[in-house]
């Protein structure tokens, strides 16, 4: 997990680790402190400067168990001053992180931001709890995830270490094994997707996590492609998966949908044209056609492909075979 490298965090960091020395007996210095935290030990040694000569903590440093601890066991760090806008987003973001309590990451996520939780000050000028009955964050519903696959997972993207899975897709019978390297992991409506090369099949895949019934790491370390940025090959997609062919979409609204699709960016590449009869036609180059489908026919009657052919034949025979059914 990415540090926050804020100088209030690192602080807050110093404290705890000087603590857990002095509790266990191995003292913390600015090298393991460091190395935890993926700073340099110099910047560790001029934060504990200056919590000493700044602060007035009574830091010492050991010289025969070489590590830091308190000369006052009692010593509690200054309480930190905080503006309403500040502890607003501390609440709004503890609302956000329920998104994901059905998900292993949801305790350790849920343990960083406790800690950040106890370093606000005792008292404050304003009251937190309106946030509470006043202000709500809708989740998607999140699938459920086997914890000790997920760990095996993010070990293997930490440590680039190949894995052997086995994996369901929508509407197998059985799951097949495949060994795969871990390129990158996203969540994204409700389910983490796990972007790996796949030895069976040559090529970069994405896969639902969820659908992983069974993974082991295998003694086999690979390197990630420089080519390979998922930042940038998300620039063509509209939802998660990637096709092979690009394909220039254009859809017009009509006047009661209109104002819903001005109002927000759909896709990066997304334009639109307002039309004399109040309608709104909108342009967008996608890789994949599937995820696309899904959300216009989420439209209704609102929405109708005028480009490509294809995705209109799509639409039209996904609409006949619904109908059949009513």
């Amino acid at each position: 997990m990415a540090k926050d490298k804020s100088q209030l965090l690192r602080h807050i960091f110093i404290d705890r680790k000087i603590r857990e020395g002095m509790r266990t007996g191995r003292l913390a210095n600015c090298s393991s402190m460091a190395k935890e935290y993926e700073m340099s030990p110099k910047s560790f040694l001029r934060d504990i400067d200056y919590l000493k000569h700044q602060r007035d903590a009574p830091i010492e440093y050991d010289q025969k168990r070489r590590g830091y601890y308190y000369t006052e066991e009692n010593y509690q760090m200054p309480a930190i001053s905080i503006s309403e806008s500040d502890l607003f987003a501390v609440c709004v973001a503890e609302k956000v992180l329920k998104q994901h309590e059905n998900t292993p990451v949801y305790k350790k996520l849920l343990s960083v931001f406790n800690k950040i939780e106890q370093s606000l000050p005792d008292k404050i000028s304003i009251h937190p709890s309106w946030v509470d009955s006043r202000l709500s964050v809708i989740h998607d519903k999140q699938t459920r995830i086997d914890p000790e696959i997920w760990d095996i997972v993010a070990s293997a993207l930490n440590e680039q270490r190949s894995i052997r899975i086995n994996y369901r897709k929508p509407g197998a019978d059985n799951p097949t094994s495949r060994d795969v390297d871990p390129y990158h992991v996203v969540s994204f409506q409700g389910e983490w997707y796990m972007t790996a090369y796949c030895h069976e099949k040559g090529k970069i895949l994405t896969f639902a996590v969820s659908r992983i019934n069974k993974a082991a790491r295998l003694n086999r370390a690979f390197s990630i492609p420089d080519e390979f940025d998922f930042e940038e090959s998300l620039r063509n997609r509209f939802g998660i998966f990637k096709g092979d062919k690009e394909y220039r979409v254009k859809i017009r609204f009509n006047k009661e949908c209109a104002p819903y699709v001005m109002e927000r960016e759909w896709h990066s590449t997304q334009e639109t044209r307002e039309n004399k009869d109040g309608s709104v036609t909108l342009t967008l180059t996608v890789n994949h056609l599937y995820e696309i489908k899904r959300w216009i026919l989420s439209w209704g009657s609102g929405a109708k492909v005028l480009t490509p052919k294809k995705l209109a034949e799509n639409i039209r025979k996904e609409l006949s075979n619904t109908l059949k059914q009513y």
